[in-house]
């Protein structure tokens, strides 16, 4: 592929992703990130009743914001 990688890089975008995401507007981008960002709350919810059945639905909430805001142990 003949990629160079930077070792203090966090993330190498791929050449071809960084093309879609160039022709996007601000707008657009932010939209995409929003989205993202409810797939990834969803996807916590889900994980998180499936651990407790027993949680309601504001302890599944408060569950999420400790993850979100730092809080794994």
């Amino acid at each position: 592929m003949g990629r160079k990688i930077i070792p203090d890089c966090i993330e190498v975008v791929d050449d071809r992703l960084a093309d879609v995401l160039s022709k996007k507007t601000p707008a657009e981008r932010v939209e995409m990130i929003a989205a993202a960002n409810r797939t990834a709350r969803l996807l916590a919810a889900a994980g998180i009743r499936y651990q407790h059945p027993d949680w309601n639905k504001a302890q599944v909430h408060a569950e999420i914001i400790r993850r979100v805001c730092g809080g794994t142990d």
